[in-house]
């Protein structure tokens, strides 16, 4: 069975098509649970008409499935909204927000 960290280094290599950053250091990644019986991911995008949220779930699928033989079930969540205070430090500088 995978662990947390495990599938959120999956998740870095899952970028947002628009900004060319994991979707990890973008903080849209809010939970990852791992059970006996699946893997559960709840994550956001950086606005709710982002037209590429069917590949981005698609990425994750691909890339936790590295990891991991369990069901995969991410879930697009609106709670809390997204703003650039959940980036990382490194995408913060990146696309030119203040630390």
């Amino acid at each position: 069975m995978p662990t947390r960290g495990e599938i959120l280094d999956a998740l870095k290599n899952v970028e947002d098509p628009e900004l060319f950053m994991s979707i990890v250091d973008l903080g849209l990644v809010y939970r990852v649970e791992v059970h006996e019986d699946a893997v559960e991911i709840d994550y956001t995008l950086t606005s709710p008409g982002c037209p590429l949220s069917e590949q981005i779930e698609r990425d994750i699928h691909m890339n936790v499935e590295i990891v991991t033989e369990l069901p995969i079930k991410p879930k697009l969540v609106w709670e809390p909204v997204w703003g650039p205070e959940y980036m990382s430090d490194e995408a913060k500088i990146s696309l030119g927000y203040p630390i």
